[in-house]
């Protein structure tokens, strides 16, 4: 039996979606606004969740956190910190407004994704409202198999196009006791080639970040590794990876903590386009993947992994074919000043995803009332 709240009823928000359901107008839920350049344009009438606030229930010693989709990310953070945890997920703030419900929604995580998981991962359970006017819930408050589909956790990344996601119960952790943070001066290939020979040794690598820093006289290429966990082992593998590394430092953890927000929250230089009709593009690749052979600035994370670049929409087919080339896909993240009019947000899925999505909307939204045309 789920722990999620039943009692607790939005009515409000249902009322709107069987009034959206009865005169068949589409809906844009929106929250705190801070990821309305991802995915495609939608319209529709809009509904707004940021009044559906609040922290349900917080059990520190069973590590979860039941909220309502409408708090904003920073309270949910707050409260966490109060009690010595976090999202280990490291969901970027790309705005003051950030709610938890766009944090599912969207599914962005940040730069640990790699080493400890994704959104999805730390989804116990939801309840949101169907494009029937149905309040569902589904999972609960701990960790257990499931048959079929584990709808909360499709939840992450779905844009809205299921449903306006109500409550939401996240497996969170202790902050680690220790961390550190390295500083290598090596070019693309050679800090990719270190981190695939570290990610095979037990090390607490936690997450890294490959940049060129246009900001210094002689643009540096620069890997930022973040170490995490006890002490005993932050502190051995730190001394090991400098002796294997000539050159290398430790960073201060003050200013280390406020690099590595900015990396999350793309408020580094980086993030910055150069020129207006510049896109952010965001590749998704395996970690093995060599050095991309595409003559746009680059920032690499998840140990190579994820992969950020500032290229033309008039790249698209370059991008795209680059990142499909060693199995991966692209995707169109952040629209230029012109808003890459005919470039297409998101790969095209394979037929199989496809499929599944196919059901999944039909089962849950038969008349694609929610963000109609945002997943492209």
């Amino acid at each position: 039996m789920s722990d999620i709240p039943t009692n607790d009823s939005p009515q409000g928000l249902i009322d709107q979606v069987r009034a959206a359901m009865a005169d068949r107008t589409p809906l844009r839920i929106t929250g705190g606004g801070t990821k309305n350049f991802y995915g495609e344009a939608t319209s529709g009438r809009p509904l707004d969740v940021r009044e559906w606030t609040g922290i349900v229930s917080h059990e520190p010693t069973e590590l979860v956190i039941t909220v309502r989709a409408g708090t904003p990310l920073a309270e949910v953070q707050a409260a966490l910190a109060q009690k010595g945890q976090h999202l280990p997920f490291d969901p970027p703030r790309l705005g003051t407004g950030s709610t938890i419900g766009g944090v599912v929604a969207s599914g962005l995580a940040g730069p640990a994704r790699a080493t400890v998981g994704g959104v999805r991962d730390f989804v116990l359970g939801a309840q949101f409202v169907d494009g029937q006017g149905h309040w569902l819930t589904f999972g609960g408050q701990v960790m257990k198999n499931v048959a079929g589909y584990d709808i909360s956790r499709a939840l992450a990344g779905s844009m809205g196009t299921l449903g306006v996601i109500t409550h939401l119960s996240l497996k969170v952790l202790p902050v680690a006791p220790a961390e550190a943070t390295l500083v290598f001066r090596l070019g693309q290939h050679e800090a990719l080639e270190q981190l695939h020979r570290w990610g095979g040794q037990p090390l607490p690598l936690n997450a890294s970040c490959w940049v060129r820093d246009e900001t210094a006289p002689d643009a540096p290429e620069l890997l930022f590794v973040r170490l995490r966990g006890a002490v005993a082992a932050v502190e051995a593998a730190g001394e090991r990876m400098l002796r294997e590394v000539a050159g290398g430092q430790r960073m201060d953890n003050t200013q280390a903590a406020a690099d590595w927000d900015a990396c999350r929250d793309h408020a580094l230089p980086f993030f910055r386009p150069a020129a207006p009709d510049l896109c952010l593009w965001r590749l998704s690749v395996p970690q093995t993947a060599p050095v991309l052979e595409l003559p746009y600035p680059q920032l690499v994370e998840w140990q190579g992994a994820q992969r950020w670049l500032w290229a033309p929409a008039s790249a698209a087919t370059a991008v795209r074919a680059a990142a499909a080339a060693v199995q991966g896909h692209a995707t169109l993240f952040r629209p230029g000043a012109d808003g890459a009019p005919g470039v297409r947000r998101f790969d095209t899925e394979s037929p199989a995803l496809q499929a599944i999505t196919r059901r999944l909307r039909e089962a849950f939204d038969p008349q694609g009332l929610f963000n109609p045309g945002r997943m492209g």
